[in-house]
């Protein structure tokens, strides 16, 4: 129910809110008189709530099979269409630049206590990113990908390939974590798509009305807002994903009948055999 709230029925909420009121106010047909907006009658204004839920409630039906295309999508894995790949370039170019940029800070020398921060602090940002040549064009993605590439490979496992099964070996506190994170991260990406659906029906509105522009800048910035903190989630959800194989990888191995490795050696040896053999199966 939490998820259905938050990942879905708020965001598409907002939209339908939205266009409601633009289309109440008269915006799409003339100058906008927003005191049509709200209904008069106590009566009238509760039918237009329960109409709004029920819009909102079937749009997040509508939209809910696309949610991991949402998330990609941010997550800049543009290659496929020929109008954004050159975009994916560029700006892979711009985070390996900021990524060289934090390699530099992290590694150079600290005189006094300002610098050690500063040095601590971009060693930490560098360890929320993947290896230069594996970059992608966005910020929300490379935070993904350094817990997809990562997280497991640290013992010889694919990440990729071993998630669903070591998912199913962990603890129900550490379930309950990795789905409020994830909960979290679908929430803000959804509330960016609703922030930019809202600044496009806005512009398309209320083109001819300059004095009513700001809701469209508004718009576009509480979905710069909502995307930071899609990032931020994101960061939280890859290091959950590192706790995971910290604390179950050893069930994994028991779950497939696999004898405990009796060093670090014979470990990745194991762990490079199960994930050879989950490429295979996929």
């Amino acid at each position: 129910m939490r998820r259905l709230l938050t990942v879905g029925l708020a965001p598409c909420g907002l939209f339908v809110t939205c266009v409601w009121g633009l289309v109440r106010a008269g915006s799409f047909t003339g100058p906008s008189d927003w005191r049509r907006v709200l209904p008069v009658t106590a009566g009238g204004l509760t039918a237009t709530v329960l109409a709004l839920i029920a819009c909102a409630a079937l749009l997040a039906l509508l939209l809910q099979p696309f949610q991991v295309r949402a998330v990609r999508v941010l997550e800049g894995y543009w290659d496929r269409w020929p109008a954004t790949a050159g975009l994916a370039g560029v700006l892979i170019e711009v985070q390996r630049r900021r990524w060289e940029a934090l390699r530099e800070r992290a590694e150079g020398a600290a005189r006094d206590e300002a610098a050690r921060r500063v040095r601590a602090d971009a060693g930490r940002r560098l360890g929320a990113h993947p290896a230069a040549d594996v970059l992608l064009p966005t910020s929300l993605g490379n935070a993904l990908r350094a817990g997809e590439l990562s997280a497991g490979e640290r013992y010889g496992l694919s990440t990729l390939a071993s998630r669903p099964r070591i998912y199913m070996q962990v603890s129900n506190r550490m379930v309950d974590a990795l789905r409020s994170t994830r909960d979290a991260l679908d929430a803000a990406v959804n509330l960016c798509w609703s922030f930019l659906a809202v600044a496009v029906m806005s512009g398309v509105a209320l083109y001819d009305e300059e004095d009513r522009w700001w809701l469209c800048g508004g718009s576009v910035l509480l979905a710069v807002v909502a995307y930071r903190g899609a990032v931020v989630a994101a960061q939280a959800y890859a290091g959950l994903m590192h706790v995971v194989y910290d604390l179950h990888r050893f069930e994994l191995l028991e779950a497939l009948h696999h004898p405990l490795p009796a060093d670090q050696e014979s470990e990745q040896e194991i762990f490079a055999e199960i994930s050879a053999s989950s490429h295979v199966a996929v």
